[in-house]
């Protein structure tokens, strides 16, 4: 009996990929909230971004992370919309409404900081945990298309009057918001330097994240059973395949090398197929920075 992968069944209807994909958005936000929420806020840690601001709100003055955090994004859709126009999307608003009740579903409704007392460890490495889980949720949202809206919405308002990138619009923006928290009373400096780990570890995470599931390899094979396996390759695996016709230099034989562009998911089982056809080939296998075109990422202007 053949076996069935039921999460890829669902993912070949139209209507069983986009509940996928929102479901993945949900778990991306949900664990981006659960580490600032168990990991950063008890420990008075504070990172970028709105939920920065949030967390400066809320040791302030109380006010839950999940109210300001609505309001604020709220408040930078609306000027979004209104200075650069209907770009923003169903997910932008999905993902900050699912951010807000996330936010208050740990604090406010499990109180998830009593459950797991992050307290009980040290508070740098509260920062790397919390950094981490925080750039793999957000990362898997962003991988499913979702967001979860915050200070990128100034950048691109910032950026369409003034010749600087989104980027360095952000960089600027949590730099700001981390040294802000120093004016909350019982705040030390060293909160503050926790604050600037928190956000480097989580742009590298954030980074790794998404082009992790991006990575894609170039494969170069060199074999005396060519044609064999680039016909596995091409219909048993259903990767393109491209011959490229070469010549040995030392034996002056002429020789044909397979050449192989695959996403990092398709990479275990081509060298499985190719050392089950051929297990003295010579194998080339790099990474690329970069694939477009069919089945890969498209080439934006």
């Amino acid at each position: 009996m053949q076996n069935i992968n039921p999460i890829n069944s669902i993912k070949k209807t139209s209507t069983g990929k986009i509940a996928f994909q929102y479901l993945m958005i949900i778990i991306g936000i949900l664990m981006y909230t659960f580490a600032w929420a168990v990991f950063l806020i008890p420990q008075k840690i504070v990172g970028g971004g709105v939920a920065g601001i949030s967390s400066i709100i809320f040791l302030g003055t109380g006010i839950p992370v999940g109210i300001s955090n609505f309001a604020i994004n709220i408040v930078l859709l609306l000027i979004g919309i209104k200075t650069l126009g209907s770009k923003f999307g169903i997910n932008t608003v999905f993902g900050i409404v699912v951010a807000s009740l996330s936010f208050i579903l740990w604090q406010q409704v499990i109180h998830i900081e009593r459950i797991i007392v992050a307290t009980q460890f040290e508070p740098f490495m509260c920062a790397i945990i919390g950094a981490g889980l925080s750039g793999v949720g957000i990362g898997t949202t962003f991988n499913y298309g979702g967001n979860s809206g915050g200070t990128d919405i100034i950048a691109l308002i910032i950026t369409k009057y003034k010749n600087i990138t989104a980027g360095t619009v952000i960089l600027y923006i949590d730099i700001f918001i981390i040294a802000s928290a120093f004016l909350l009373p019982g705040m030390t400096i060293t909160n503050v330097v926790y604050g600037y780990v928190v956000m480097f570890v989580f742009t590298y995470v954030l980074d790794l994240t998404i082009e992790g599931n991006k990575q894609s390899y170039q494969i170069m094979v060199f074999s005396t059973k060519a044609d064999q396996i680039a016909d596995a390759i091409g219909s048993g695996l259903k990767r393109g395949v491209t011959i490229i016709d070469a010549q040995g230099w030392y034996t002056k034989k002429e020789q044909k090398v397979i050449l192989v562009i695959a996403r990092k998911q398709d990479k275990v089982d081509i060298m499985r197929t190719i050392k089950a056809l051929d297990p003295d080939a010579f194998i080339s296998v790099d990474k690329v920075q970069g694939v477009f075109g069919k089945n890969f990422d498209t080439l934006k202007n």
